[in-house]
């Protein structure tokens, strides 16, 4: 029979190892990217080999500094975390404070490195880059793609060198071109923007009156098809096109089933003679 001082001492070792495992930071299951650039806003734990005094938990200020027991404020925003554990353990060795220091951060929560993402996604807010290498393709994914009603084209504005960006960005193009140029990266306070995709109109003798979506290279013919063509009493060579133009004013003029739609045109289908 086991004595009851064994079970008390098993008992109690097999709760410092559950505490232990509580207390424990990250796995590596967890842990972040390595190549993950630290930005104003995150959150971090700093530890230090076999000196818990210096351990704190900090956050990186709009600057990219933190302040670490012994050597003061150091800049480590923009470096990665493998980074700025080197240069944390430099500090404290340069600094005469220790020997041979082995520093660890622990990625707490991610506020930093942000990227906006607004318009016609399923999931519109705020996403992280992760990684160094983010590109447009990718955080199109972290917002869930686009949404049928949104456009073609995605509008990304950041700043670059200093100075403002804007890029225009097809969206199809990034999957369809054998080479993605313009998949660019993307970079921490970077905005995509994707607008609701132009539309036109038709009413009248058509079978389904109503705003529809262009498809590039839309004709007159395929938009007509889209409003399930005319009623018995309408004409397909009867047709009205009403057209803003450059000036705002709308101009009235009879289509050929081959021309081209613009975004708000607006087709009237009329009665048919016979």
């Amino acid at each position: 029979m086991l004595s009851p001082l064994w079970l008390r001492s098993w008992f109690h070792q097999f709760v410092i190892c559950c505490l232990m495992l509580l207390a424990w930071p990250a796995t590596a299951q967890d842990a972040p990217p390595t190549d993950y650039r630290l930005g104003a806003g995150d959150t971090i734990r700093v530890l230090v080999f076999q000196s818990p005094e210096l351990t704190i938990e900090t956050r990186v200020s709009e600057t990219g500094n933190v302040t670490v027991p012994l050597i003061g404020s150091i800049a480590i925003g923009g470096l990665s975390i493998s980074d700025a554990e080197t240069k944390i353990a430099t500090a404290l060795q340069t600094g005469g404070f220790l020997q041979k220091p082995q520093v660890n951060i622990v990625l707490v929560q991610v506020r930093g490195n942000l990227v906006s993402v607004l318009g016609q996604v399923h999931r519109a807010g705020r996403f992280p880059l992760e990684i160094a290498n983010t590109r447009v393709t990718d955080v199109l994914a972290m917002a869930g793609g686009v949404m049928p009603t949104g456009d073609d084209v995605v509008i990304l504005s950041g700043v670059r060198d200093g100075k403002p960006f804007r890029k225009l960005i097809d969206i199809p193009g990034l999957f369809l071109a054998d080479e993605a140029v313009d998949n660019v990266l993307v970079a921490p306070n970077d905005t995509l923007y994707v607008h609701r995709a132009p539309v036109f109109y038709i009413y009248g003798e058509a079978q389904r009156s109503g705003p529809y979506r262009i498809e590039r290279g839309m004709t007159v013919m395929q938009g007509l098809a889209m409003g399930g063509g005319p009623t018995n009493r309408g004409s397909e060579t009867r047709l009205r096109l009403h057209r803003r133009d450059a000036a705002g004013v709308v101009q009235q003029t009879t289509p050929t089933l081959t021309d081209l739609l613009q975004p708000n045109d607006v087709i009237y289908v009329r009665e048919s003679l016979f």
